[in-house]
């Protein structure tokens, strides 16, 4: 049974924290995004690279890291031994 529940607590943690990053960076570019769209098209063009790459990084590691905990908080709440 240890066997089962460390892969299914580490399934959980990984897949949550890839969901989470993604999740979470595309939102984080939406909202960098936003800044530019008062600019001139050449502006707008340079600022929209920079806020993507900038949004994907911030996003995609607060998302990576806070799936990945909260997925193996669970895993390990469902996986969990009672005592009789």
């Amino acid at each position: 049974m240890t066997k089962n529940r460390i892969l299914i607590c580490t399934f959980l943690a990984l897949s949550s924290g890839f969901f989470g990053a993604y999740t979470t960076g595309q939102i984080t570019v939406m909202l960098h995004n936003q800044k530019c769209q008062n600019q001139y098209w050449g502006l707008k063009v340079i600022c929209n690279t920079g806020a993507t790459l900038g949004g994907m990084w911030q996003g995609s590691t607060t998302g990576l890291w806070t799936g990945t905990v909260l997925g193996a908080f669970i895993g390990g709440l469902v996986t969990r031994e009672t005592q009789n």
